[in-house]
């Protein structure tokens, strides 16, 4: 397969611009965009009609933001150090700030599996290296009666993640390292088999961070130059270049084909022709 056989040709359209450093965007069923702008202390609401607008200030530093089954926004915050949840009528408590009686680095990115258990990853590019209380960057799940377990602990800064459509695999990248490695997923949840799929080493600056996957599979990774497109195998397909460099993408509109990207001060867009993939309750 070739990459113009999931992307739409033409160059990624600018949707908004002047923020300071943008992140986590994730879609919601009204129609709207939420995305963090990490440095300005902000989650912005964009909308076709309206643009972006200001949704909510402070965050506590929000970088990743995803949805859980009951549409409760879930984010990781930096200096918050907590992943957090707003509830139905709008107030925003922790969910996981500690773990064996220490603070959290600073939650980097997160999303919801099936069964409503909430993994995350916790690098400390949030805090200082005199503040760190964990000695490990994690890799962590927050079961359905709150408990946190911690998953796998030999990553140098654990990013991006994402399931596979089938929740049968758990891709995560490792930042400096350049790669991207891929869990298989067991029946309790936890995770097992881990090997590198992905090296996104390049000359250009710029390392994997956020990412998606499309209903057949292929990963979406953010990185030097632009999106990354693999093969479930990871095996490259080709780069969407972007104007500035990208830190995340998120799925987007009614028939979830177009790929919404936040790259350093904007935001953009594409369209695909293979849709994101539909997240199943179970």
């Amino acid at each position: 397969m070739k990459l113009n056989n999931l992307i739409e040709r033409g160059n990624p359209e600018k949707l908004a611009g002047g923020f300071q450093f943008t992140e986590g965007p994730i879609w919601q069923a009204d129609g709207s965009l939420l995305f963090s702008d990490i440095p300005a202390n902000r989650i912005y609401r964009w909308t076709p009609d309206s643009g972006a607008q200001v949704w909510r200030e402070p965050t506590g530093n929000s970088n990743g933001l995803t949805l859980d089954w009951e549409g409760r926004l879930i984010a990781c915050e930096h200096s918050g150090r907590r992943v957090s949840r707003t509830e139905a009528d709008g107030t925003v408590h922790a969910i996981a700030s500690h773990f064996n009686g220490g603070k959290l680095n600073s939650p980097n990115d997160v999303v919801v599996k099936s069964d409503g258990v909430v993994y995350f990853t916790d690098p400390p590019y949030g805090i200082q290296p005199e503040e760190r209380e964990q000695p490990v960057n994690g890799v962590y799940r927050i079961l359905k009666d709150g408990t946190l377990d911690l998953l796998v602990e030999d990553f140098d800064r654990p990013n991006g993640l994402a399931f596979s459509p089938d929740e049968a695999t758990l891709y995560i990248d490792d930042s400096p390292r350049r790669h991207v490695r891929a869990f298989d997923v067991r029946p309790d949840g936890t995770l097992t088999n881990s090997r590198i799929i992905a090296d996104m080493d390049h000359p250009q600056p710029g390392s994997p961070d956020g990412m998606k996957i499309d209903e057949e599979g292929h990963l979406y990774v953010t990185g030097a130059t632009g999106v990354w497109v693999f093969e479930p195998d990871g095996e490259l397909l080709g780069v969407v270049v972007t104007p500035e460099r990208p830190a995340n993408c998120a799925w987007g509109d009614d028939d979830r084909k177009s790929l919404y990207i936040t790259a350093q001060t904007s935001l953009y867009r594409v369209r695909t022709k293979v849709a994101g993939a539909k997240r199943k309750a179970a």
